[in-house]
């Protein structure tokens, strides 16, 4: 794990260089497989790995807890000691090497289940040339998506074992073990086999391909879902199935025509027979419990198919998986999963590629974890991401200009957290538009925009699965994305990825987490910083500091400073407001400090104007008229030379604004200037001097 700044850059120039990509998969645990393998053969020895032992630990830590009855007895053996001529892989993997033990992971065998049928992304996850014969040390690796990379993940071969047979997943056959290895290096990933149980067979799907994954609930599928499913098949996308559970005794409980509630099942093909039936085909991991209704392995329906279809179509040995007609699979099942290789697969007749960005991000209590919108007063401390569509999809048949793109929260690393008692938490997304920001990519926007405005697209529910992702279009213009978990104060780290079919551009509000963590302390419940909070903080901070004289901020010059920073009227300071202030502040130090040429802590009429012409031009009348205002016997301390800095800059900028062909002067009327006064926020006791400066 990379901590400091310069590790960070490094991995940074590492990722830039292709670490992490499919080609270069990072090492998981810096664990080099061919260097411990070599090891292994030289020494002649069997690989025993010390990351993730031969214990009760690994197993897990409730259920499958060292001493609790399902661990009792429990061995750790190597498929050499199991059988005579263990196998890797015979004639291929397939669906049925892979047959469901005593783990509660059938999402996780569902998408293995599916793998299968893509011979091309199993071997990205299954590397080529593992054996139990050609130089066989008792190491494995397999590869798996992780967070934005991939990563290679380093096993021994010792399974855990129980009255002689593996305890968890298996092949049919018994001599077959890359399933069970498999597993165990997803095991491994996650912490231990117990924090495999229970999951959405998405995640899975996904941590084989790098893929996003979209969801339909059954109930409301789109009249062409046998379509998008049959896209979905031809391109190798991964399909998996379930029946909702209404109460905890409905889990795998088996219906009367034997489909399992609760379940994870995959969809492995879809076919129209000869009677213009449509079927659809599906996979139970267990490698048993089939489905006996209409279309059945011994349904009187598959008389009226030609017997040479229905003998390519039907196996008779009892390996899990079955057919049922479409209508059927709409009316029994609830939800349909579908992992999309790429983000754009099931686009209609669409070769083009997504533009992907990627985000890596946290929820942290006090400073970044405000909740969703039902918490007005924190949602806004959220992590913020601006993203610009700035070019409309092309589809001549659509009269609405509109850009695609595909939004995928992903909460991580949450399985490690069920050891201490932790699980997924409940997330989900919103987006707004933000207009006249343009060309600005350090928005973060304040409570009261979020008041004011409601979102143009969102998640569709906050739900506690590790990814909620959905799929929009919007017309061209400038997006904000606030991802959150339903409940403050919910910590976590996330990645958030962004598909556009079209150009765009996407950041985020940069602030650092120490710099959010003090703002969280100084602001209080509001999460904004008052007039009379800034005066407290600064007067605190110049307190400290012997090198400067000083009586303290008054509360006229922090005012100023909130209404220079304050873009929406409320006459507080949002996050981003004062981190911009505390940096001006810090400059404004830095030049006072520079330009005290004899260090007496406070400066002269001469030094304050070698400070000024450092930002600013000035005449010689208006230096006279600023130290008349802001010394005290020609002295000025740092208070007013900042409350000074602070409204020649507002001027400044109140010029420029009204300076639109960049002549250098404006003419307007008194009632005009004070208009713009009022819409800058000036105090009224300004006019002369800006009346003056124009």
């Amino acid at each position: 794990m990379f901590t400091g700044v310069s590790e960070r850059i490094q991995m940074d120039r590492a990722r830039a260089e292709g670490l992490g990509s499919v080609q270069q998969a990072v090492r998981y645990l810096n664990q080099d497989f061919e260097a411990l393998g070599q090891d292994c053969l030289q020494n002649r020895t069997l690989f025993e790995d010390p990351m993730f032992p031969a214990e009760p630990g690994s197993l897990g830590f409730k259920e499958l807890a060292p001493f609790t009855a399902k661990t009792r007895g429990v061995e750790w053996k190597r498929p050499t000691e199991l059988t005579r001529n263990p196998q890797f892989i015979v004639g291929g993997a397939t669906r049925t090497d892979i047959c469901q033990g005593a783990l509660g992971d059938c999402w996780l065998l569902a998408a293995i289940g599916s793998l299968t049928l893509n011979e091309q992304l199993l071997h990205r996850v299954v590397p080529h040339g593992q054996s139990f014969s050609h130089q066989y040390a008792g190491i494995f690796h397999f590869q798996f998506w992780q967070f934005g990379q991939w990563v290679d993940v380093v096993i021994d071969d010792r399974l855990p074992v129980k009255d002689g047979e593996l305890l968890f997943v298996h092949s049919a056959e018994g001599t077959e073990f890359w399933s069970a290895l498999l597993e165990k290096a997803y095991a491994k990933l996650n912490g231990s086999y117990e924090a495999l149980s229970g999951g959405s067979t998405t995640e899975g799907f996904e941590d084989f391909t790098g893929g996003v994954s979209e969801m339909y609930e059954l109930k409301k599928a789109p009249k062409d879902l046998h379509r998008i499913i049959s896209k979905a098949l031809e391109r190798g996308s991964l399909l998996g199935c379930s029946i909702d559970i209404t109460n905890s005794f409905d889990m795998e409980a088996v219906t009367f025509k034997k489909l399992v509630k609760g379940h994870a099942y995959s969809v492995t093909g879809l076919r129209q027979v000869s009677s213009r039936e449509l079927l659809i085909r599906i996979r139970n991991p267990w490698g048993q419990v089939e489905w006996t209704g209409a279309w059945s392995d011994n349904s009187s329906e598959w008389n009226a198919i030609d017997s040479a279809e229905k003998d390519e179509m039907l196996c008779k040995m009892e390996d899990g998986e079955f057919w049922m007609s479409f209508q059927e699979f709409l009316r029994q099942f609830s939800r349909l999963e579908i992992c999309n290789l790429t983000a754009d697969a099931l686009s209609q007749d669409s070769t083009s590629f997504w533009n992907t960005a990627t985000y890596e991000g946290s929820w942290r209590r006090g400073s970044t974890a405000g909740g969703c919108r039902n918490h007005p007063n924190t949602f806004w401390i959220n992590p913020q991401y601006k993203l610009s569509l700035l070019e409309e999809d092309d589809d001549p048949d659509d009269e609405e200009a509109a850009c695609s793109f595909l939004v995928a929260l992903m909460q991580k690393d949450r399985r490690r957290f069920r050891r201490q008692g932790q699980d997924m938490h409940t997330i989900g997304f919103a987006i707004y538009e933000v207009r006249g920001q343009k060309g600005c990519p350090s928005v973060h926007m304040k409570k009261d925009f979020f008041l004011r405005q409601s979102s143009c697209a969102r998640s569709e529910t906050f739900i506690n699965l590790r990814e909620v992702s959905g799929r929009f279009r919007l017309p061209p213009g400038e997006y904000l994305i606030v991802p959150s978990t339903f409940d403050p104060s919910k910590e976590a780290d996330f990645v958030l990825r962004v598909f556009t079919e079209k150009q765009s551009e996407m950041s985020e509000s940069d602030i650092d987490d120490s710099f959010r963590s003090m703002f969280a302390q100084l602001s209080g419940d509001d999460m904004e910083i008052s007039v009379r909070e800034l005066r407290t903080i600064l007067n605190r901070v110049v307190s400290k500091r012997e090198d400067l004289q000083t009586d303290g901020f008054s509360m006229e010059s922090c005012r100023a400073m909130v209404s220079l920073m304050d873009k929406d009227g409320s006459a507080r300071l949002g996050l981003l407001e004062f981190q911009i202030l505390w940096n001006k502040i810090r400059k404004w130090l830095g030049i006072f400090r520079e330009f005290d040429l004899d260090k007496s802590g406070c400066m002269n009429s001469y030094e304050m104007r070698l400070a000024l012409e450092n930002g600013f031009k000035l005449n010689n009348k208006l230096h006279q008229m600023l130290v008349a205002r802001y010394a005290d016997n020609e002295i000025i301390d740092f208070d007013n030379f900042t409350c000074c800095l602070v409204k020649l800059e507002a001027m400044f900028r109140t010029f420029l604004h009204l300076d639109t062909d960049g002549t250098g002067s404006v003419e307007m009327t008194l009632i005009e200037v004070n208009a713009e006064l009022r819409r800058a926020r000036v105090r009224p006791t300004l006019v002369s001097y800006e009346r003056k400066q124009v």
